[in-house]
């Protein structure tokens, strides 16, 4: 039996966890807390600890986990940025979960997409009120349209296919062009001065951090709309609030957004929040924020519960874990059918 335990734990995590823990030998312990230094003494004598996206996995967490007997750390997630490769190397192996269900967050980016230009969001507050009137919801067809996709992953080629579906014409940008995707790649130059609508599905990386700024924006079409689902630090989040109010941008829609480690998957409805640019963000008409929710799907979950599982259970066997990743990946012995170290 692999004693596990899982940090910052919320009531739809345990449902497949608990659900396939025992055809894979688990036995999880929850905590509700995030992984913190503060928390990080939680997992002693745990040889596992499971943990997500928001949570802090810095050099001296990996010190304490380290010497609490932990050796495996299975990110839940795909994301992994919030993590101190260097410090794990050689002491604690990672694994994540590369692809949940690219369906999910791509339908959910096409989600916000409509609710934004159609205003279903304020339709809906306005009927609950009793106030049918239509004036100030005029939106916009989405055929026709120009859509810069920024990523063209198993989520950006999702996205491509739906908007496809809708008649709009797809440009995208991507570093490392994939030659089998049937859509026209262009520089992030070009991509930001034809789109009407940008959508983000890249990961971030030195390179991508902020890749929405001022500059970009000041090359943007006005009264373009942005859709991020990816990472939040994709966005200078200032320079959003600039563009919003400049109306060089026309709307956005964010699941994610670049400080919401303490603030997303947390009821905060009865405090003042002290992020002063996500207040007004979400006071904008013409900005719709949701909380990291895009994964939030019964099949994602189930995935996710999966593949962490039995990455874990692969660990304990001793075999190689497929979805294992280091910071030199590049060249460690990952590469050649080995685990990392």
């Amino acid at each position: 039996m692999t004693n596990i335990a899982f940090f910052d734990t919320k009531p739809y995590d345990k449902v497949w966890f608990d659900h396939f823990s025992g055809e894979y030998q688990a036995e999880i312990t929850y905590f509700e807390s995030k992984l913190t230094h503060k928390t990080a003494p939680l997992a002693q004598g745990y040889e596992v600890v499971c943990a997500f996206v928001n949570d802090t996995i810095d050099e001296q967490v990996i010190e304490d986990l380290y010497q609490g007997g932990v050796r495996l750390l299975a990110m839940r997630c795909a994301g992994y940025n919030n993590i101190d490769f260097k410090a794990a190397f050689g002491k604690i192996h990672i694994v994540r979960v590369p692809a949940y269900s690219p369906y999910a967050v791509a339908e959910h980016a096409m989600a916000l997409l409509l609710s934004l230009v159609r205003q279903t969001h304020h339709s809906y507050v306005r009927t609950r009120e009793f106030n049918f009137s239509l004036n100030g919801l005029v939106g916009f067809d989405l055929h026709g349209k120009t859509i810069g996709v920024v990523g063209t992953g198993k989520i950006g080629r999702v996205f491509i296919d739906i908007c496809k579906g809708f008649g709009m014409r797809v440009l995208a940008y991507d570093p490392y062009p994939n030659k089998s995707v049937p859509v026209d790649y262009c520089s992030f130059e070009e991509l930001c001065s034809e789109s009407d609508i940008i959508s983000l599905h890249c990961p971030l990386t030195e390179e991508s951090f902020h890749l929405i700024n001022r500059e970009s924006i000041a090359k943007m079409k006005e009264g373009v709309v942005l859709i991020n689902t990816s990472r939040g630090a994709l966005v200078d989040s200032q320079a959003l609030l600039e563009g919003i109010r400049s109306k060089r941008i026309g709307g956005a829609a964010l699941d994610v957004y670049e400080e919401e480690a303490e603030l997303f998957y947390e009821d905060r409805s009865s405090t003042i929040l002290d992020d002063d640019i996500l207040m007004l963000l979400i006071s904008m008409p013409n900005v719709l924020v949701t909380s990291h929710q895009a994964f939030l799907t019964k099949e994602a979950l189930q995935n996710i519960a999966l593949t962490t599982l039995k990455s874990v259970e692969s660990y304990e066997k001793g075999d190689v874990m497929e979805h294992e990743i280091c910071y030199q990946c590049d060249t460690c012995h990952n590469v050649t059918g080995q685990r990392c170290f």
